[in-house]
């Protein structure tokens, strides 16, 4: 187990720079974290504990006392596939719920209280209900970023990296699809250049990070910075895809932007994604400004630290014992219909 000083921790963290006030290390900073930093992974070992984080975390967290970092689907695998009793799950409730949700035996804690989602708390399980009933001949696809109960009224579970080639691979031609509307209308502008007929409709929420970028920043971006390389979640809306030259999950635009040899990169999603490539290739260039979720910004080192020592209660995830096993359904349906477009 490494042991930080505030030298090594500032020359770990000093090459983010891309992420306003919350991202800006000093020495002095570092020094106050350091202490805390120790204490977390020491009482990590004693508890048989994990800690998993979202990209869009703060990098302090991703880089010192995260096992492992990605998005939330990725992050519930590790989980499975990890004999830790206590896992702390550094993102947003839903999240949580999707490690409890395939980690059932194992007790799930998220550190903030300030866990909601623009996205995914637009829209519930009632409201699913309701829309069968109105909707009795469409198949019902909701996106990762969707609670339990939200999941257990769907019939497949999509991700930002597979969701064209799951609706493609759906027998129906009626889909409606949960809960991002910008991410409707590029599935409905993707299959229509594959030449797929499908008729979708779909859900009226939104990220409100993702909602925020306009085609005048990326214009502005590709005047200042010629070369510049931008990269887009699906999340952002059809006039932004449109002038993006890369389209993906937040581990696809990791992959891309790495394995790119632009003078510049643009990011299109949470800024937090951009301070984690910095930290770990700190060779690339990053312009633009930072967007930040506040919800994956509530999670901090304080926060981990409290959740690990004192187990709050109100912290903990449970999980309708009514709702689960339709909710696998629905995440398990996912796994066969990824698994027939990759035969």
């Amino acid at each position: 187990m490494k042991t930080w000083t505030a030298t090594s921790l500032y020359e770990h963290l000093q090459d983010v720079k891309l992420g306003g006030s919350v991202c800006l290390y000093t020495p002095e900073l570092c020094e106050k974290m350091a202490a805390t930093i120790n204490k977390i992974n020491a009482i990590k070992k004693e508890k048989n504990a994990i800690i998993l984080a979202h990209s869009y975390v703060v990098p302090e967290i991703i880089r010192t006392v995260a096992d492992f970092c990605g998005d939330s689907y990725e992050l519930s695998k590790r989980a499975k596939e990890s004999d830790a009793e206590l896992i702390i799950f550094a993102a947003v409730k839903f999240m949580a719920e999707g490690a409890k949700l395939l980690n059932p035996e194992k007790r799930v804690f998220v550190p903030s209280l300030h866990n909601g989602c623009s996205l995914a708390d637009s829209i519930t399980g009632d409201d699913v209900k309701a829309l069968k009933e109105q909707h009795p001949d469409f198949t019902f696809v909701c996106y990762i970023n969707t609670t339990v109960d939200v999941k257990a009224e769907c019939d497949v579970c999509v991700t930002s990296s597979n969701v064209y080639d799951i609706i493609t691979a759906i027998p129906n031609e009626n889909i409606y699809f949960v809960p991002d509307r910008l991410m409707g209308q590029n599935i409905i502008n993707e299959l229509a250049k594959r030449g797929v007929k499908k008729t979708i409709k779909y859900w009226h929420g939104t990220c409100y990070v993702h909602e925020e970028y306009s085609t005048d920043m990326i214009d502005y971006i590709r005047l200042q910075y010629p070369g510049v390389k931008v990269s887009a979640h699906p999340e952002c809306s059809e006039e932004i895809i449109g002038k993006s030259d890369f389209i993906g999950s937040t581990s696809q635009m990791v992959n891309y932007v790495k394995e790119n040899d632009a003078p510049y990169h643009f990011m299109l999603t949470e800024c937090g994604l951009t301070s984690r490539i910095q930290s770990e290739e700190p060779g690339k260039t990053f312009v633009g400004s930072c967007t930040m979720c506040k919800y994956m910004k509530s999670n901090s080192l304080d926060n981990i630290l409290s959740t690990l020592e004192n187990e709050p209660s109100a912290h903990e995830i449970h999980l309708e014992a009514s709702k689960t096993q339709a909710a696998l359904n629905c995440l398990n349906e996912m796994f066969r219909l990824n698994n027939l477009t990759k035969a």
